[in-house]
C-alpha cells in the first residue's frame, strides 16, 4: 500500500473546501440579492430606448407639403414586428409632429416645452408611483427632414442581451473581488490556524523518531494538542509504559537468572575439578566453561545496558594489549598465534574501559572458536579509533554479515556458542556512539572491524 495513496495534506484539505464554501455562499447571497430587487422593483437594468431612437432617425421623411412622415424601412417594420408596446414621438421646431403607438398621456404634450433641451430621461417618482414603469428618452437628432426631437421609452430589440450582460458583469464586479479576497484570506490563513493548532503535534511526532528502546521512560508531550488528537498522544503513552513495564520485568528476569546460574556452575566446576583426568573430563569442564561464560554474557548485556557512568579517555592500543595478554593461551592451546599492531603510539575514545575490553575480549574469542584453528589471529589498532580482528579461517558469507549480530543467531546449528557475543559487541558498540562491521580478511578469514568516535584531542 502506497504512502500517497494513504496519506493527504489536511491544510491543503481544508484551504481548497472552506474556499469553494465560500465561493458557493456569495453566489448564493448574490443570487438572492438580484431576485429581491427583481421582485420589488429596484433592481435599474440599462436600457436601450437609443436603438428605437435610430431606427426612427433613419426612417423620418418630409412629404411634399413639408410634414413629418416614415418611410416603410427594413428596420422599422422589423422593430414593428418584434415590439408590440413600441411608442414613439416626433417634433421638429416649426410645430410638425408624428406619433405611433400609445404615447403616456405624462409625455404627450411635453415637447414644446423642451425645445431648447438636446437630450434628456424623463423618469417617475419612485415612491409615489409605479417603479416599475419605465422612464422616457428624449434626444434631438439630425435626420433627412432636418433637426427632430424624438420622444419614447421603448426598448429595443438588444435590451435583453445588454441586460443580462450587465447583471453579469455587476456579479462579478461584486463577487469576484470579494471570492479573490477571501480565498486569498484562506490560503494564507488557514495553514498558519492549522500548524498553529498542529504544534503540540509536530512536537509529539519529533518525541516519537527519537524515542531509542534502550531508553526506558520515553514520553510523548500532550501539551498542546488538539482534543481530537490527545486521545491517540494518551494511546501511544499508555503503550509506552506497557512495553517498559514488560521490558524491565524481561531485564530483572535475565539477570536474576543469570546470578541464580552462577552458584549451581560454579559447584559444577568445583566437582569437575576432583574428577579423575581423562578426555570425559576435559569435555566437561569445556561444557562447564562455556555455560559460565553464558551466564557471564547475560550479565554483562544487563550490565552494560543501564551503563550511565560518564565516559573517559580509553586508550584503544592499552585495551588492546590486556585483551591479548589475558587471550594469549587460550588462542596458542587452539592452535593460532596472536599478533597485536597498531598505527600509532595511542588510539582515544571517549568510553567505557571495562565494556571496551569485554568487546574486544568478544571478538577474539569469536576468532578463536571460528578461524579454523589455524593461522594467525591479528588485532590491529588504526589511528582513528578503529580495532580490527582478523582470522584466516572460511570468513563469512555475505549474506549472513547483518544476522550473526542477533542473540543466539549461529551460523551452524550445532555450533557450540551460545550466540550472545557477536550482539553485546554490537550493543556496547552503539552505547558508544559507534558501530560494528564484517569485512573480508587479506588472506580469506573474517576481518570484525570496531569503529568508534577519536576523543577530542585535549586543550
Amino acid at each position: 500500500m502506497s504512502e500517497s495513496a494513504d496519506h493527504y495534506c489536511l491544510r491543503s484539505q481544508l484551504s481548497w473546501r472552506l474556499v469553494a464554501l465560500q465561493a458557493l455562499l456569495l453566489a448564493m447571497l448574490i443570487v438572492c440579492l438580484i431576485s429581491a430587487l427583481c421582485a420589488t422593483g429596484f433592481l435599474i437594468v440599462p436600457r436601450d430606448e437609443d436603438h428605437v431612437i435610430s431606427i426612427v432617425q433613419s426612417a423620418i421623411a418630409r412629404d411634399g407639403q413639408g410634414n413629418l412622415v416614415l418611410r416603410p424601412t427594413a428596420e422599422l417594420k422589423q422593430l414593428r414586428e418584434n415590439t408590440p408596446d413600441l411608442w414613439f414621438q416626433v417634433r421638429d421646431r416649426q410645430g410638425h409632429s408624428l406619433s405611433e403607438g400609445a404615447v403616456p398621456p405624462e409625455f404627450a404634450g411635453i415637447g414644446d416645452a423642451l425645445d431648447q433641451i438636446s437630450q434628456a430621461r424623463l423618469g417617475w417618482q419612485m415612491f409615489e408611483d409605479d417603479p416599475r414603469k419605465p422612464p422616457a428618452r428624449l434626444k434631438r437628432v439630425n435626420s433627412d427632414a432636418g433637426p427632430v426631437q424624438v420622444l419614447t421609452a421603448t426598448q429595443g430589440p438588444t435590451s435583453s442581451v445588454k441586460t443580462a450582460l450587465a447583471t453579469t458583469l455587476a456579479f462579478l464586479a461584486v463577487a469576484l473581488p470579494g471570492l479573490l479576497l477571501m480565498a486569498c484570506a484562506t490560503f494564507i490563513a488557514t495553514p498558519m490556524v492549522v500548524k498553529r493548532a498542529f504544534a503540540g503535534l509536530d512536537t509529539a511526532a519529533d518525541q516519537a523518531r527519537r524515542i531509542d528502546f534502550r531508553q526506558r521512560g520515553s514520553r510523548l508531550s500532550a501539551d498542546h494538542l488538539p482534543l481530537e488528537v490527545a486521545p491517540l498522544v494518551t494511546a501511544v503513552n499508555d503503550a509506552l509504559t506497557r512495553l517498559d513495564d514488560g521490558y524491565s520485568r524481561h531485564q530483572r528476569f535475565v539477570a536474576d537468572a543469570a546470578h541464580e546460574l552462577r552458584t549451581p556452575i560454579a559447584i559444577l566446576n568445583t566437582r569437575l575439578e576432583s574428577l579423575p583426568a581423562g578426555p570425559e573430563k576435559t569435555r566437561l569442564l569445556e561444557d562447564s566453561a562455556r555455560l559460565a561464560t553464558l551466564a557471564e554474557q547475560l550479565l554483562d548485556i544487563q550490565r552494560f545496558d543501564q551503563c550511565r557512568n560518564p565516559f573517559g579517555r580509553v586508550d584503544l592500543v592499552a585495551v588492546a594489549r590486556t585483551v591479548a595478554a589475558d587471550l594469549a593461551p587460550l588462542a596458542i592451546a587452539g592452535g593460532y598465534e596472536l599478533s597485536l599492531d597498531s598505527a600509532a603510539d595511542h588510539a582515544e575514545t571517549l568510553g567505557d574501559r571495562a565494556a571496551l575490553e569485554r568487546a574486544l575480549t568478544n571478538l577474539v574469542q569469536n576468532a578463536i572458536q571460528h578461524g579454523g584453528r589455524r593461522g594467525t589471529i591479528t588485532i590491529h589498532v588504526g589511528s582513528g579509533a578503529t580495532v580490527d580482528v582478523t582470522d584466516e579461517g572460511d570468513g563469512i558469507p555475505q549474506h549472513e554479515r547483518t544476522r550473526i549480530f542477533d542473540p543466539f543467531y549461529r551460523l551452524a546449528p550445532l555450533d557450540r556458542g551460545a550466540g550472545l557475543g557477536l550482539n553485546m559487541v554490537r550493543e556496547i558498540a552503539r552505547l558508544h556512539g559507534g558501530h560494528v562491521s564484517v569485512l573480508d580478511g587479506p588472506k580469506g578469514g573474517a576481518c570484525f572491524r570496531l569503529t568508534l568516535p577519536p576523543a577530542p584531542f585535549a586543550s
